[in-house]
């Protein structure tokens, strides 16, 4: 099923592709809330994400309960109370490699790059730009990112008694290894 809402959520944004496609469907995002008080982190490896190495078209998806923390009841609460994952079960990414033509794929190597494009979390959606680096490799390219979101923007409500607890900007990190 999770293959099935994969393969038609990137069929929109991406149309009909040629062997130009590069997937990975155990991409890797986590971030952290770092306080005073409290140090909360999560991890999802089960991020689906496209990339189209013909123009750096990009497209990611996170379902919020493959978010895993030490503590259940962070989990619990992350769940319930604040990204309210019945409602909105699924965060999402679309944009593009900035200056993805001045980029030769063919050709290992590191290169620094600028993302941008619309992340939409809790239903909310912002436009977002971030460096990252691509590596080219025998195994594919593996792309990593670091940014920053503040809750309030993507209208995530922390309860009064916890906002001691949980950071207003929250450092989500990314690491996928696309595959032809």
């Amino acid at each position: 099923m999770k293959s099935i809402v994969f393969a038609l959520l990137f069929l929109g944004f991406f149309g009909s592709l040629s062997a130009q496609r590069m997937i990975s469907k155990t991409g890797h995002v986590w971030f952290v809330s770092e306080t005073g008080l409290e140090t909360i982190e999560a991890h999802n490896y089960q991020v689906g994400t496209v990339m189209d190495a013909s123009n750096g078209n990009l497209a990611f998806q996170a379902l919020m309960r493959s978010f895993q923390f030490k503590k259940a009841l962070m989990q619990e609460h992350f769940n319930e109370k604040y990204v309210e994952s019945d409602k909105f079960p699924k965060a999402t990414f679309k944009g593009q490699i900035q200056d993805f033509a001045d980029l030769d794929l063919s050709k290992e190597g590191t290169y620094d790059v600028e993302v941008a494009g619309d992340l939409t979390i809790h239903g909310v959606t912002k436009a977002v730009s971030t460096p990252g680096k691509l590596t080219v490799s025998e195994a594919g390219v593996q792309a990593k990112a670091k940014f920053t979101i503040v809750l309030e923007e993507y209208e995530v409500d922390v309860p009064a008694l916890y906002r001691s607890n949980i950071a207003e900007n929250i450092d989500i990190q990314v690491d996928v290894t696309y595959t032809k």
